[in-house]
């Protein structure tokens, strides 16, 4: 380890657990952007029974802290999530959950850290590539109005914070959704740096574990294009929900418990 790496790894702050409950395999749940642990409420009470769950809040989010230097790349989201894992002394490799940025981070940390994880679960995973490498004019056009759109909500502050609050009380799961004063930094880089750039394709390729992707069919946030792409590797099984959108509702939560084991 170079000098720099360990200097890093000495200021890396180590993220908020905001639940560690249940007994058997460890299961490590993280949210995605905007969000907190809450986002697993429907799912952690069908797992207690024969797992112990852990969630932990994202570098900036829920109530983990953030340095005032962080840019909220993939990479300092990993390494925040790293620290925290090595933090419980884990003895055996574990199942590693993430819901939307999440299962980035997610995919990410599983690619670096391969005998960590014993199966990736990725949740409404928000796959996208760069519109060029995508050969369908639909697809094409509608991952570059995606682009537009979050251009347009890291630049229009007022209007973002206040159509998240709306969402947030609209949502059937209390809290799941926060874009404020507090966590706007956060939220725009990250929105930048770990979701408009990512490499979740060639992360998720290099996985060597066996790979369950859920997502809902009314989950305006998936691109089927990215999907496509991924479905096809041998490691990875994808489950469809009907009916379902981004949030982790029960009938989702229902089939990430099942895919979980």
């Amino acid at each position: 380890m170079s000098w720099r790496e360990w200097f890093t790894r000495k200021r890396t702050p180590l993220l908020h657990i905001a639940d560690d409950s249940g007994s058997g395999p460890v299961v490590i749940l993280i949210h995605g952007i905007a969000s907190s642990s809450v986002t697993f409420s429907e799912l952690v009470p069908r797992l207690v029974d024969k797992h112990r769950c852990i969630s932990i809040d994202l570098l900036g989010f829920g109530e983990s802290t953030a340095p005032e230097t962080a840019t909220f790349t993939i990479e300092e989201h990993v390494e925040s999530v790293r620290a925290t894992i090595a933090s419980l002394a884990l003895r055996a490799p574990f199942e590693l959950v993430g819901h939307s940025m999440g299962s980035l981070i997610a995919a990410r940390y599983a690619a670096m850290y391969p005998g960590k994880v014993s199966k990736l679960v990725l949740v409404s995973p928000p796959i996208y590539v760069a519109p060029t490498e995508i050969g369908d004019p639909m697809q094409r056009a509608t991952m570059s109005a995606y682009l537009r759109a979050y251009e347009f909500l890291r630049g229009n502050k007022g209007f973002t914070t206040r159509t998240a609050a709306m969402l947030s009380r609209m949502s059937p799961i209390k809290n799941v959704l926060e874009v404020s004063e507090r966590n706007w930094n956060a939220f725009v880089l990250s929105l930048q740096n770990s979701i408009e750039s990512q490499t979740a394709v060639s992360d998720i390729a290099s996985v060597r574990v066996p790979v369950e992707v859920v997502y809902g069919t009314l989950d305006p946030f998936v691109m089927t294009g990215g999907l496509r792409i991924v479905e096809q590797l041998r490691h990875v099984t994808v489950h469809r929900v009907d009916a379902n959108d981004h949030l982790v509702r029960k009938r989702l939560a229902k089939a990430v418990a099942k895919a979980i084991g």
